[in-house]
Parts: structure tokens; sequence; C-alpha cells
């Protein structure tokens, strides 16, 4: 497969990695995105997988809460640019599907363009029309719905209208909202160690393995090189372990066990999260740089 130069910009945009060395990393691995920033991590050359730089996909986080706080949403609606993102119309179509969900609780997207926006139409008529008004494509990505259990409440925090979060716990509702809060900031993958995914794991083993043997160290160094790399990552990536934001001196666990609080579940949702952005051509960029200079 031909490395192109797009591929080399998009493989230095996640890892931070040399051109040449990305080059090398795609080379290797026949154009394998993905093979190519874990072979990176492998040898040290990438800082960090900034997958997130991908994302293109604009839109609007939508949160919707029942007056009792025992049922909740969180919807993203995407639409292509910035600026329709903040018009007045996209966030109120956006605000109105939040209504339908919550009322109704589809179990899908399709099955949620077939119900009733506001007593007239579909919502899947609504979102065309509104296509032929703003004049971009506009689409419901994704939704879910979380519903309390006895003695627990549900608290939501948006940031802006990029970032929303949904957390149930037990315990005072500020406390859960802080915990929102942490949760848009802090980006945790689970709430404890033991619901962390069994691949993620070993993905993650793998990588320290292969950078710990390239110390050249004994085996039995190696090995607590590792145990001690994959404990912090454990720390650094669940709820219950990262340092809260608004305490640093405390741990998550440690601020709720202070207000007899515990987490059930958690959402966080981030306007295009996972969603490839256009390919520009790298080269043609560079060249009429150049030109201008």
């Amino acid at each position: 497969m031909t490395v192109t130069a797009a591929m080399v910009k998009e493989l230095r945009e996640r890892t931070g990695a040399g051109m040449m060395e990305c080059k090398k990393a795609l080379t290797e691995t026949d154009g394998d995105m993905d093979a190519a920033v874990e072979a990176l991590r492998k040898k040290g050359a990438a800082a960090a997988d900034k997958k997130s730089s991908r994302i293109a996909a604009e839109g609007i986080i939508a949160i919707k809460q029942s007056d009792d706080a025992k049922s909740a949403c969180i919807l993203e609606v995407n639409c292509e640019t910035d600026f329709v993102a903040k018009d007045g119309s996209f966030s109120q179509f956006a605000a109105d599907v939040a209504d339908v969900v919550l009322s109704n609780q589809p179990d899908s997207v399709d099955s949620l363009a077939e119900l009733q926006l506001n007593g007239d139409k579909s919502v899947d008529q609504a979102r065309a029309e509104l296509i032929g008004k703003i004049g971009e494509n506009i689409s419901i990505r994704r939704f879910q719905v979380i519903n309390a259990g006895q003695e627990q409440s549900i608290s939501g925090y948006l940031h802006g209208n990029r970032i929303g979060v949904l957390v149930t716990a037990t315990g005072e509702p500020t406390v859960g909202r802080d915990v929102a809060m942490h949760v848009a900031a802090s980006r945790p993958l689970s709430i404890s160690a033991d619901e962390i995914p069994q691949d993620v794991i070993e993905k993650e083993k793998e990588i320290f393995k292969a950078q710990a043997e390239d110390s050249g160290k004994p085996a039995d160094i190696v090995e607590k090189m590792i145990t001690g790399r994959m404990q912090k990552f454990m720390k650094e990536n669940t709820l219950l372990g990262q340092p809260f934001v608004k305490d640093p001196d405390l741990t998550v666990e440690k601020y709720l066990a202070q207000h007899d609080t515990a987490v059930a579940a958690m959402i966080r949702y981030e306007v295009g999260e996972g969603i490839e952005k256009r390919q520009d051509d790298f080269a043609a960029e560079v060249m009429a740089q150049a030109k201008g200079a």
C-alpha cells in the first residue's frame, strides 16, 4: 500500500512522532493507522494517541432530565460547521428531540426518527425541513437514556454544548454534579478498575512490556516495571482512582466516601468523538505555502 503525505500527517497529529518515524511505521504496517500508532508507542516514539485531534464533526450535546431526577437522556446531533452548531433553530431542534427521547425512551435512532415531534410531524420530517432551511446535512447520531434506582438520583453537566455527562449516584445531587463536572474534564474510561475492558488492559500491557524490554533490564525488573505502569494506568483512567478536579489532594473515591456517596453509572458524550474528519491534501497544502513564501 502506498503511504501518502496525508496519512503521515494524520499519524503525526495522533502521536507527536517525527515525520520519518511515522512514514516508516506506516510502511511497516502496510498503512494500518492503529497498528502504526501501536508500533510507535512500543518504540517510545509516540507521546500519546491523540485520536481526539481527528474529530471534525460539529454539532451539539443536549441533556434532558425529569423533574424528580429519576430519569434522563443525553443526545448528540451533528451538523457540518460550527456556525450551524450555534444557530438557534439547530439548538432548539436538539432540545425538542431530547424531550421526545426522554418521554418515549426509544431503543434506536431509527425508532426515534419515526416518533412525533411537537405533535405535527415526525422527528425525521423535522430534521429534513431543518436541512432545507439551514443548507447543511444534519444527523441524530446517538442517544442514551438512564433511569435511577431506589435511593439514587441523576445529575447532569453540560460544558458549553460540546461535552455532556450524566451520573447516577446515591447521596446529595450536588455531589453528583461535582462528579459529572470531573468526568467532563478528566474522561475516565470506567468507574473502577474491574470495569475497564479486558482488551484495553491487554493492549496496554503489551505496549508497556515492549517498552520495558527495550530497557535491557533483567526479566524480574521488567515484570515489576510492567506491574507498576499498569497500576498507574488504572489510577489515571478510572473515576475512583483519579485526583478530584476540585481538590487534587483527594481521589474521587475519597471525595465520595467523605459524602457517603456511591456512583452507579456515568455517561460522557463529546461532539464528534470517533468521527473521522475530512482528509486534506497535505502535500498540496505544503506546496501552496512554499509558493506563497
